[in-house]
């Protein structure tokens, strides 16, 4: 094991002044052994024995660097590609020091910060079940369903806070969420917070924690605004990296297919009519809609995703792509952002990225968790050029050949085939019943998330971007 020490003024030296500033960088060897069990952590035993029975034996390479120092209640920083296991490497520490402790009304005892609503629901999936096997109550606060709900909960008690920026703001607000009980921060998905706009927000949230809390944060990438957060608000952090900052996953393949633009939808039919799970990137909501309308009139059974949708069509979308309901899924960047289903084995760049971290961020839904997976741009005569910058800056090594429809390359990189033409109608899911109960029941019984939040008109995360009202200090919850 190699480490390296690097040292820097931080830009708020009166925070935790027992400690100095600098970034403690552990990168493993490749040939430094993994933990091949979760039972060689300080875990608490009702936390192993869940693991166990969700089928989680050995733990990935994120949660076998991180979690010791994370244990042990070090700052800690990740960087790993999207789908590397983050979830549990964070989540596994913050659980394991909430044990055996009780929240007070109002005061949640540790938060983690997610950009999307999306994501924010995918940590709660897989962190909800591992809490109630702590007796901890897990909830979320993000945009696109009742506030009032997600007050009461946090009235009576919530141990582990996993909320969207905006949201917790206009919580903490209100005075429905108090945040100087939180000495467990963890940040997911840093730079994508950056990208979409949330830093002042998360930096107001953070002033209003005990300075002297714990901080995680995990990102693709450590750098720019991200690096300003981590010099404002970490002491001492040790730096685990187990992924270059650019691209790749060994079992991901990159393909460039120059078509023109008579042929492009009928290349996307047909890579629609594939076998698997497909994900279909383009650039405006307008355009994700047209497209699933003609998937869908050409026999492809298709959904479509971005943030024009309420709430609950959202859910319902996604619930009909991981259920393979609907193998392929139409998005805008934002879903990107909060994706996460495994099994996903082609992504498809309609429209070529904006920039190489969007691409990234599009690519990694695929060649999760160990699976293999193919990424391909569609590129026009007058794309090739900025398409071809854009994979050099990603670190994108792309085999890059001309296609038309009905080519063997285009059916042997992607399984395109035709599509049957017989339409396929628009899924329509039945609305599930409420469940009762003070607590609001839900498939993980009464000690799970139970609710999500929302109310208003809601930027991209489904929250005002308001700031704290004038005269809150770092540690009240509400204005004076």
């Amino acid at each position: 094991m190699s480490i390296t020490v690097e040292s820097g003024k931080s830009a708020r030296p009166s925070r935790k002044p027992h400690r100095s500033h600098h970034v403690e960088r552990v990168q493993p060897a490749p040939s430094a052994p993994l933990a091949e069990s979760f039972s060689e952590f300080d875990l608490p035993e009702p936390l192993l024995r869940a693991l166990a029975d969700a089928g989680m034996q050995a733990p990935f390479p994120i949660q076998s660097a991180t979690l010791p120092d994370a244990l042990a209640g070090r700052d800690v920083l990740g960087r790993a590609q999207t789908g590397s296991g983050k979830t549990l490497a964070f989540g596994l520490a913050l659980l394991a020091r909430l044990y055996r402790g009780k929240a007070r009304a109002k005061h949640p005892r540790a938060l983690v910060l997610v950009p999307t609503r999306e994501l924010a629901m995918q940590v709660a999936d897989s962190l909800a079940p591992l809490a109630k096997a702590l007796n901890l109550w897990c909830r979320t606060a993000v945009g696109g369903m009742a506030f009032t709900r997600q007050a009461d909960a946090l009235h009576r008690g919530v141990d582990l806070l996993i909320a969207t920026p905006g949201r917790l703001s206009d919580h903490v607000r209100q005075g429905t969420c108090v945040l100087s009980d939180v000495n467990f921060v963890a940040l997911d998905e840093a730079d994508q917070m950056a990208d979409m706009g949330f830093l002042p927000q998360v930096r107001e949230i953070l002033d209003l924690t005990p300075a002297d809390g714990q901080r995680l944060l995990f990102s693709a990438t450590l750098d720019g605004d991200v690096k300003k957060l981590v010099d404002a608000y970490l002491s001492d952090p040790v730096e685990h990296s187990v992924a270059p900052a650019t691209a790749s996953v060994d079992t991901m393949e990159h393909y460039v297919f120059q078509v023109s633009q008579q042929d492009k939808q009928t290349i996307v039919t047909e890579i629609g009519a594939r076998e698997g799970r497909t994900i279909m990137f383009v650039r405006t909501k307008h355009h994700v809609d047209r497209l699933a309308e003609r998937l869908r009139a050409s026999g492809v059974a298709a959904g479509a995703l971005h943030g024009g949708k309420t709430q609950g069509q959202r859910n319902r979308v996604l619930a009909d792509f991981k259920e393979g309901h609907t193998p392929v899924l139409v998005a805008t960047d934002v879903a990107a952002r909060g994706i996460h289903v495994d099994d996903v084995s082609l992504v498809l760049h309609v429209d070529p990225a904006a920039d190489h971290k969007d691409y990234l961020h599009r690519a990694g839904r695929t060649a999760r968790a160990g699976a293999s997976g193919v990424v391909v741009t569609l590129v026009t005569h007058d794309q090739r050029r900025t398409v071809r910058r854009m994979t050099e800056r990603a670190g994108i090594r792309a085999e890059s050949t001309q296609v038309r429809p009905g080519d063997a390359e285009l059916s042997r990189v992607t399984g395109a085939r035709e599509p049957s033409g017989e339409p396929v109608l628009e899924r329509r899911r039945e609305p599930h019943p409420r469940h009762g109960g003070p607590r609001g029941g839900d498939r993980y019984g009464s000690r799970s998330r139970g609710f999500t939040g929302g109310g208003h008109r809601s930027n991209r995360d489904g929250s005002r971007p308001k700031r704290f009202a004038r005269g809150q200090t770092r540690h009240q919850g509400s204005p004076k």
